[in-house]
C-alpha cells in the first residue's frame, strides 16, 4: 500500500498548473453555471424576442455584472499571496474559466440583439478582454516554465553579470590581435545591448549584435588560415592562431550567455505586452459596464 503524506501532496500542488487546479474544479463550475444560464435563457419567453429587458435578461445581466467586477479583483488579489482554498493559483484558475463563462452569460443576457450603441460596445469590450485573457492564460502556462528552463539557477541580473565577467579576459586576449581585430572585439564589448525596448526584445533581440559580428569574423579568419609556409614562421604563426582561438572561445562563451540573457528578457517582454493589452481593456470594460448599467436603470 502506497501512503501519500501531506508533504507529497503539497509538492504536487506546487507543480500543478493553475489550469488544472483542483482537478479542473473551476472549469466544471464554469460549465455548470453556463448550462444553468442556458436553461434559463431557453425557458424564458421569446415574445417578441429575447433581450436584456426581460426578467431572465435582467437576471443574467446582474449575474454577468457581478462576475465581471469580481474577476477584476484578481489584480488586487495578486498582492496577497496565501495558501488554501483561495490561493493565488485557485483565484487565477477561477478567473480564467469564469471569465470565459461570463462572455457566454452576457451573450445570453443580450438575447443576441446588437446595434450601434453602448450595450453592444460593452459586449465587444468584454469579448476582447476575454480573448486577451485566454491568450494570457496560454502564455502563463508556457512561458514561466521556459523562463525557468532557460535561466537555470541564475536570476536576470546574474545572467548579465555572467556576460560582463567574460569582458576582462576577452579584452586582455584581444590586445595581441591586429589593430582592426582588436577594435572589432572592443566594439563587441562596448556596443552590445542586452535589454532594449519591449518590442525590440520580442522582435529582434539579436539583430546587428556586435558580439555576433566579431565572432563571425574570428571564425572566418580561422577558416582562411592556410597551412604553415615555412619552418621559421611556425612558432609565430602558432602563437597568433592560439590567440585567435582563445578570443574565439571567449566570444562564443559571451555570445551563448548573451543569448540566454536575451531569451530571458524576451520572455518577460511577452508577458509585459500581454498586460499592456489586458489591463486597459479591463478598465475600458468596467467603464462601459458602468455606463451600460446606469443607462439601463435610467431608462427603466
Amino acid at each position: 500500500m502506497v501512503r501519500v503524506d501531506h508533504t507529497t501532496r503539497r509538492r504536487s500542488a506546487v507543480h500543478e498548473s493553475f489550469l488544472k487546479h483542483g482537478g479542473f474544479r473551476y472549469l466544471k463550475l464554469a460549465l455548470l453555471l453556463t448550462a444553468v444560464c442556458l436553461g434559463i435563457y431557453a425557458g424564458s419567453s421569446a415574445s417578441p424576442v429575447r433581450n436584456g429587458g426581460s426578467a431572465a435578461g435582467y437576471f443574467l445581466g446582474i449575474l454577468a455584472t457581478v462576475l465581471v467586477v469580481w474577476l477584476a479583483f484578481l489584480g488586487i488579489r495578486k498582492r496577497a499571496i496565501t495558501g488554501g482554498r483561495w490561493s493565488l493559483k485557485a483565484w487565477t484558475s477561477a478567473h480564467v474559466y469564469l471569465g470565459v463563462a461570463v462572455l457566454a452569460i452576457s451573450l445570453l443576457h443580450s438575447g443576441f440583439q446588437f446595434g450601434l450603441n453602448l450595450h453592444t460596445l460593452t459586449i465587444v469590450l468584454l469579448g476582447l478582454t476575454v480573448l486577451s485573457g485566454v491568450i494570457g492564460a496560454v502564455a502563463y502556462s508556457v512561458i514561466p516554465r521556459r523562463m525557468s528552463d532557460n535561466r537555470g539557477q541564475l536570476s536576470g541580473e546574474q545572467m548579465i553579470e555572467a556576460v560582463q565577467a567574460v569582458d576582462a579576459p576577452l579584452r586582455q586576449a584581444a590586445r595581441r590581435l591586429s589593430e582592426a581585430d582588436a577594435l572589432l572585439v572592443s566594439s563587441a564589448i562596448e556596443d552590445t545591448e542586452i535589454v532594449r525596448g519591449v518590442f525590440g526584445r520580442i522582435l529582434a533581440p539579436d539583430r546587428n549584435c556586435p558580439t555576433a559580428r566579431a565572432l563571425a569574423m574570428m571564425r572566418r579568419q580561422s577558416v582562411r588560415a592556410g597551412p604553415l609556409d615555412g619552418i621559421e614562421d611556425k612558432d609565430e604563426d602558432d602563437s597568433e592562431r592560439a590567440v585567435r582561438e582563445r578570443v574565439t572561445l571567449l566570444l562564443e562563451r559571451r555570445s551563448a550567455m548573451l543569448g540566454r540573457a536575451r531569451r530571458h528578457a524576451r520572455y518577460r517582454a511577452l508577458l509585459e505586452v500581454w498586460l499592456y493589452a489586458h489591463t486597459p481593456l479591463t478598465f475600458g470594460l468596467l467603464g462601459a459596464l458602468v455606463g451600460h448599467v446606469v443607462s439601463v436603470f435610467y431608462m427603466w
